[in-house]
């Protein structure tokens, strides 16, 4: 095997946790939704149109992350548009779940970690390279 061969094939480190960490976002909005779905269809009490719209919306949500992480494996240049979109609509939403005086405030946390993690990740320059993207000022070969 050639070395330019393998180069095509590897992977940097930094897109493999990108698209771990995009991948876990949609894990966590897929399981809220079907979560949300189950609580709905089994919980007689509460308003069950408001709960269905907000799981299905959890899971079209999580599908855009999914799609995204499997993109920055696939090393996919459309893919970074969706996941940094994703990590900066997760910032505000972390930032309120550390507003909360409740069990909702390690998952704050957790997320906002997760969130700036993937930012960092999706526009560190070897990620960049690896998906194709120029970076502005950046001739072309």
């Amino acid at each position: 095997m050639s070395s330019s061969s393998t180069e095509q094939t590897s992977r940097p480190n930094r897109l493999a946790a990108a698209a771990a960490v995009a991948g876990v976002e949609a894990l966590g909005l897929l399981a809220g939704g079907v979560y949300m779905l189950v609580k709905a269809l089994t919980d007689g009490t509460g308003d069950l149109t408001g709960a269905l719209t907000g799981a299905v919306t959890l899971v079209a949500l999580g599908l855009i992350p999914l799609a995204a992480a499997r993109g920055l494996w696939l090393r996919r240049s459309w893919s970074r548009g969706p996941a940094v979109i994703t990590q900066i609509l997760a910032l505000p939403v972390a930032w309120q779940m550390l507003q909360a005086n409740s069990a909702m405030i390690p998952a704050g946390i957790a997320l906002g970690v997760l969130a700036v993690t993937g930012l960092v990740l999706l526009v560190n320059p070897a990620t960049t390279e690896a998906l194709g993207i120029r970076r502005p000022g950046q001739d072309s070969l």
